[in-house]
């Protein structure tokens, strides 16, 4: 059984295996006790996303083979942090989310009205 729950209330559905996401690099957005991070946000990422996060530190396009990280490419699925998730809308380059993989706990960072604008099975754009 999955104690883990989406924003939807229902369980928590997997984010991606290629890449291979998630804080415990099983697939899901899990979000575990030593996840300071909170990588709940499970999301489709863009290149004006990946050209925001690079611009704040955080370079997710570039390979790391040591890490495993094969490095993200527009259209990938990664469980992303809450607040850089908060932090992209804040400056209109936020990815579309994939909710039903989206923990729960988000929602103590965010909104779900925000989360549903950019759901991407509503398909707004």
């Amino acid at each position: 059984m999955n104690p883990h729950r989406n924003v939807l209330g229902t369980p928590l559905e997997m984010c991606s295996i290629e890449p291979m996401t998630g804080f415990t690099r099983e697939g899901s957005c899990k979000v575990t006790d030593d996840d300071y991070g909170i990588h709940g946000v499970c999301v489709q990422v863009t290149q004006e996303f990946l050209e925001f996060s690079k611009s704040k530190g955080n370079d997710l396009s570039t390979p790391l083979p040591l890490a495993g990280f094969p490095g993200l490419q527009p259209g990938d699925r990664w469980c992303l942090c809450a607040l850089r998730w908060k932090e992209a809308l804040l400056h209109g380059a936020a990815p579309k989310v994939n909710l039903a993989a989206t923990h729960e706990i988000v929602l103590n960072f965010v909104s779900l009205a925000d989360l549903l604008i950019h759901s991407i099975d509503i398909g707004h754009s």
